[in-house]
């Protein structure tokens, strides 16, 4: 990946996680550290990676994605509003009465919505479905499918993984947003993961660890799915990524800005854009 797109998708990164600040900051409410702990490669996706066109959200050759951690959707909203499936402004309804855009996503609610994610442990089965209607199909789209990383200790996730490495599919990818806090504590206090790719590759998996905020990586990690084979990406993240004192917090899975809060983490964003435009 050249130098100048690396670039690029680094701006719409800044722009995004500015886009999910002021609009908590509007409505008072979403969770900010696990939408930007997710971030990168949710635009790497958006806006390079996968099929799919904003004026036609449901073409039949389209790429999927599915944001299986739903209560990270203020992140994945402000993702598909910049790429162009619903209007920026809208982003202000969030979480309001009779809005598209609610705390976890409704499928066909909103242009782009491919799954509705409430209950945790369910984003990857509902993917795998829509992979084997794509085979079928004859149809070489795939399906993206964002884990969180608190979220696998759900036991419906490994049932999943367990059929997806034996059936070889390769037009699912599980993607595991590894930043090692969840809501109320560390990940390895809650339910330890230990090494996690070594659990999941006895399933019959290639898995790629990565660090999930490099675009490079990301990009390599992705180009290097093979056919024929089940692939799941671990992403190495940090919680709140971005923002100083969102990084590694765990008061910030859902913890709202005040107004301090806000004007220092805008000053963070527009220094992190002079560096990269100098």
């Amino acid at each position: 990946m050249i130098e100048a797109k690396i670039k690029h998708l680094k701006r719409i990164a800044i722009q995004i996680r500015r886009d999910c600040i002021e609009t908590q900051r509007e409505v008072g409410s979403g969770h900010l550290g696990g939408s930007f702990s997710a971030m990168e490669t949710m635009i790497y996706l958006y806006f390079h990676k996968m099929n799919i066109d904003s004026e036609r959200p449901k073409k039949e050759e389209r790429d999927y994605f599915i944001l299986s951690k739903g209560h990270a959707s203020l992140g994945y909203y402000c993702v598909l509003a910049r790429a162009g499936f619903f209007p920026v402004e809208e982003l202000s309804t969030y979480r309001r009465i009779n809005s598209r855009l609610q705390g976890h996503t409704h499928i066909d609610s909103a242009p782009g919505i491919e799954c509705s994610t409430g209950s945790l442990g369910q984003g990857l089965s509902f993917g795998i479905g829509i992979a084997l209607g794509l085979k079928k199909k004859g149809l070489t789209s795939k399906v993206y499918v964002m884990l969180g990383d608190g979220e696998i200790e759900e036991g419906q996730i490994w049932e999943a993984l367990m059929l997806l490495g034996h059936l070889k599919l390769d037009n699912v990818v599980p993607i595991i947003d590894y930043n090692k806090l969840q809501l109320d504590d560390t990940v390895e206090n809650i339910s330890s993961l230990n090494n996690i790719s070594e659990k999941i590759r006895p399933f019959g998996f290639r898995v790629l660890d990565i660090n999930g905020h490099d675009f490079k990586e990301i990009h390599n990690a992705f180009e290097d799915i093979k056919e024929g084979e089940a692939t799941a990406i671990v992403m190495h993240t940090i919680k709140g990524k971005g923002i100083s004192f969102m990084e590694n917090s765990i008061p910030w899975h859902s913890k709202k800005v005040n107004e301090k809060e806000y004007t220092k983490a805008m000053e963070e964003l527009r220094l992190q854009e002079v560096l990269i435009n100098a």
